[in-house]
């Protein structure tokens, strides 16, 4: 069974007591960050349009962060040691938090989607992605496209900055329905819908990014890291690990999710040099699955 990795612990009781801000944190693996920078001994406020009550022990901002007005109204004086930005999908989010928020390091959650435009036949490495043009003006954005912008306006500015590009994330409580339509499909005996030829990605459970950022928000490195659990996976192996005999449709477009026609497999080596230990996603794949079928 898997076991978060307790690599970041050691940092943890390193650092003295921070003062985090964590943009977002209300659900899913955000929520497990939080949790655990305060267990760590941190000082955390989530900033948030309150949907759901912050955990016990972390001070809330109700705000809506588009609203660059109500933003600092909400901040007041406030700063921060280090901001732990979750929920940046534009670069617009990212101006207006680049103008109000007072930080000694802004650490943005980004995504594998960033690589989007990415042909390689080896595994992907941050140099990849080079700085995007930005357009402010747009009226919405794809997400990858909106994550490379959205990094790009934040590295230029003069607050040391981080991009965590975190890969495809299972397990846990997962509100996306990814791998739920695959062990649905499979477990009736339904056939999935992939592409002709499908590539291999990188994949990581909740917990685990839970854990990566944890530590990435409370280490002192800057510029982009992936985050990826060891061991590429495509669509086959994952339904392989679903059913004995899982059926295929083969389509042109409209594939299911995880069936990618390139390959987007997450180069990791930067994070393990820093020093940050992955499992390897064979460690726990059986148990989300299973973690679903329980659900």
């Amino acid at each position: 069974m898997f076991s978060p990795s307790n690599t970041w612990i050691t940092t943890v009781t390193l650092v003295p007591m921070k003062k985090v801000l964590v943009l977002g944190g209300s659900r899913y693996f955000g929520r497990g960050v939080v949790e655990r920078l305060r267990d760590a001994g941190m000082d955390v406020t989530v900033l948030n349009r309150g949907s759901t009550p912050a955990p016990s022990g972390v001070a809330q901002l109700i705000v809506d962060r588009d609203d660059e007005v109500e933003l600092k109204a909400a901040l007041g004086s406030r700063s921060f040691d280090v901001v732990l930005d979750q929920v940046c999908y534009t670069p617009v989010q990212a101006e207006i938090a680049r103008r109000v928020l007072r930080a000694d390091r802004y650490v943005m959650t980004s995504t594998i989607e960033v690589y989007d435009q990415v042909r390689t036949e080896t595994p992907m490495t941050e140099s990849l992605v080079t700085p995007a043009t930005v357009d402010l003006e747009l009226p919405e954005y794809d997400y990858g496209d909106g994550k490379r912008q959205a990094e790009t306006v934040f590295a230029a500015g003069d607050t040391p900055f981080v991009s965590v590009r975190v890969a495809h994330v299972l397990g846990g409580e997962d509100f996306t329905g990814r791998l739920r339509h695959y062990v649905e499909r499979l477990d009736a005996g339904d056939a999935v819908d992939i592409h002709a030829d499908p590539r291999p990605s990188t994949f990581i459970h909740a917990r685990e990014i839970a854990d990566f950022l944890t530590w990435a928000t409370l280490a002192d490195f800057t510029g982009p890291v992936n985050a990826g659990s060891h061991g590429e996976l495509s669509v086959l192996e994952l339904a392989a690990a679903i059913s004995a005999e899982p059926e295929f449709r083969v389509v042109e477009q409209d594939a299911s999710p995880f069936s990618f026609d390139r390959y987007a497999v997450l180069d990791t080596s930067r994070a393990t040099g820093l020093g940050f230990s992955f499992s390897t996603t064979t460690d726990w794949l059986g148990e989300a699955v299973e973690e679903l079928r329980k659900a």
